[in-house]
């Protein structure tokens, strides 16, 4: 504590986008202080061992003003919220959410009948399994949702509660999700032109037994990966991929930022942590127009040997180097990706239901199109953008798959 009012006393501290940043007490660095939760950057913070640095306290020491009596008083932050458009999305969201998504999926392209019992159609299949994900109910209790749809006229005939379930369990439904999902932000594009990266975990209702048999530990859940690509602004995804608990961070980059890129998004600003920091992370966002901001781990230097290909890559290090606030005041704008899944997790649940992998994924999936479609219905209210995608979006492009 007498550190961060040494701090606070001393040194200057600069109010930014979504916290503050804390010049290092015997150093050139500066530090990133949530306003939120009062969580650092620095290494303390990050290893975990306080609750609050010193570079918290002298945020904290930094809202107080002194009084004439020599007391301090709290400054109280406060924040402007459109409490009008707020409330209208939320009292309209749950009816707008099946018209959004009926509309979205009429960019999907059935299947021509050639033999055999007809099946539910894929756009009913897509319908009711991301309408079960949003109401996080059970399949069997998710049927009575299926009949209001029906009695609404958003489907031709409620299709029994398995149906959900199988359709999940597919392959083919994984790429028209991800397509799906990367529709879905369009209506944004001309909004979103700064973008996040990161990845968040979802557990499952499987054990690993793996670290129970060979370490003696207690049983865990197995989890899920998802990466994706956010805009800052609005917190809509541009695009998912979704790995095993381990799967690396890095090697997942170029395939969001491409997607987002060929989605026609304009990527003005990239940022992400430093698991992402690559020479090729970096030439990808310069090659669709972007700027990239992912910092570099401290036993980085310079000195790397890769010709022109990392040209680009030593520039930004010595921009990291010398100009690291004006770089961090571009880079943590990362921690809106943070949002997003807090958004999904706290609203759709952390969990996934299904049983086996693909479905998993799939579920997974629906949460991350569901999310998409509310973070639209509270822009229409907040921003004003029409809250309609035939005309607006699926003229422009298709959705083709065939389930064999």
């Amino acid at each position: 504590m007498d550190r961060g009012l040494l701090i606070s006393q001393t040194k200057t501290i600069k109010k930014i986008e979504g916290g503050f940043l804390v010049p290092s007490q015997n150093g050139n660095k500066n530090y990133f202080v949530s306003e939120q939760d009062l969580k650092c950057t620095c290494p303390d913070c990050q290893a975990g061992r306080s609750e609050y640095c010193k570079h918290a306290y002298a945020v904290k020491y930094y809202l107080q003003v002194e009084k004439a009596d020599g007391t301090t008083e709290k400054v109280k932050l406060t924040y402007g919220q459109a409490w009008h458009a707020y409330n209208q999305a939320q009292t309209t969201e749950v009816n707008e959410f099946d018209r959004l998504l009926r509309d979205l999926l009429e960019s999907v392209q059935e299947p021509e009948y050639s033999f055999g019992r007809p099946t539910t159609p894929i756009r009913e299949q897509l319908f009711c399994s991301v309408q079960k994900v949003y109401s996080q109910l059970s399949s069997r209790r998710a049927k009575s949702l299926f009949n209001n749809a029906k009695d609404k006229g958003l489907l031709k005939n409620s299709p029994h509660f398995n149906t959900t379930s199988k359709f999940l369990n597919t392959k083919e439904a994984t790429p028209i999700l991800k397509e799906l999902i990367g529709l879905s932000a369009l209506p944004l594009k001309e909004v979103e032109t700064q973008f996040a990266v990161d990845s968040s975990g979802f557990r499952t209702t499987q054990f690993n037994e793996y670290c129970k048999e060979k370490h003696g530990t207690k049983k865990e859940h197995k989890w899920l990966k998802a990466h994706i690509c956010t805009g800052v602004k609005t917190n809509v995804i541009t695009s998912v991929e979704v790995t095993d608990a381990n799967g690396a961070d890095c090697p997942q980059f170029s395939s969001l930022v491409q997607a987002t890129a060929d989605n026609g998004f304009n990527l003005v600003d990239v940022s992400a942590d430093k698991a992402y920091n690559s020479i090729a992370n970096y030439n990808l966002v310069n090659e669709v127009g972007g700027k990239a901001f992912i910092p570099f781990k401290k036993n980085v230097t310079a000195t790397v040997r890769s010709g022109n290909r990392g040209k680009l890559w030593r520039k930004m290090f010595h921009y990291f180097a010398l100009h690291q606030e004006e770089f961090n005041q571009h880079y943590h704008k990362r921690s809106n990706v943070e949002t997003t899944f807090h958004m999904i997790k706290m609203k759709f649940g952390d969990k996934l239901k299904s049983k086996n992998r693909i479905a998993q994924e799939n579920e997974l999936l629906c949460k991350c199109l569901a999310h998409n479609i509310v973070v639209l219905i509270h822009e229409v209210y907040e921003l004003g953008i029409p809250l309609i995608f035939k005309d607006k979006l699926l003229t422009k492009k298709k959705v083709f798959y065939n389930f064999g």
